[in-house]
């Protein structure tokens, strides 16, 4: 489908003509196929997962403006991952093991001890050795049981969160992640984007940043959480 086409039939959709949201979804049933085959074996039907890959293309449609000046395409991709990963993350039948969720209180308890004795949490390799697991393994159990210590918290204005200390390989789910940061960022007003610009991108210290806005180390904090949680009650975590 040609971009002026999609871009008249997007129009028409917001106005409210079924038809031409009937059109657009069938016409672009390959991408949202692309994005939901990512989430099989996940414990819901494929069926299922293709209805919400619908339902988050749908909002693409309904929220999409050419002023983004990006690609459709490019602006659904993450609408669409996003809500197949809302549904996982609040209803889905997702199953934790007794094994895991055994872990991850032993987990737990290394983190507060480690805390007490060293001041600051550890590392995600330092976890996954002293329990002699593989850090993507570490971060499986912390995640999946949701664990009381997040892999996004920052534990002080000097620590950065967990999960960026933990290296991988990027996959095909990761980068469909990094699509929906730079939309969420793109979303952010000028002082929410330019804290979490300066914190994740710049790696700057709460510190550094409140004296860049010229605000107190505890405002930066209370805006920084607040902009995260406004974040994942939205999106979810990019995990």
């Amino acid at each position: 489908m040609e971009k002026e086409e999609t871009l008249n039939l997007i129009r028409a959709a917001q106005c409210g003509d079924a038809a031409a949201s009937e059109k657009l979804i069938t016409c672009n049933s390959p991408l949202i196929k692309s994005v939901i085959r990512r989430y099989k074996n996940k414990g819901v039907e494929y069926d299922d997962l293709y209805q919400l890959g619908c339902v988050g293309f749908i909002k693409a449609v309904k929220n999409f403006s050419t002023a983004y000046d990006v690609r459709f395409s490019t602006y659904a991709v993450p609408m669409i991952a996003g809500e197949v990963k809302r549904f996982l993350r609040d209803d889905g039948p997702i199953k934790v093991s007794r094994g895991t969720k055994s872990t991850a209180i032993r987990i737990s308890r290394f983190v507060e001890q480690y805390r007490h004795d060293n001041g600051d949490a550890p590392t995600i390799d330092t976890i996954a050795n002293e329990f002699g697991i593989e850090p993507q393994e570490a971060v499986f159990i912390m995640d999946s049981c949701k664990y009381p210590v997040s892999i996004y918290d920052n534990n002080d204005d000097n620590s950065r969160a967990l999960i960026e200390k933990l290296q991988t390989e990027e996959t095909e789910e990761e980068k469909l992640d990094k699509m929906m940061l730079k939309k969420i960022i793109g979303e952010l007003d000028p002082r929410d984007k330019k804290i979490i610009m300066l914190r994740y991108f710049a790696d700057k210290t709460q510190s550094e940043v409140a004296r860049v806005l010229c605000v107190s180390q505890v405002q930066i904090s209370r805006l920084e959480n607040k902009i995260l949680e406004k974040i994942r009650s939205e999106y979810g975590d990019l995990t």
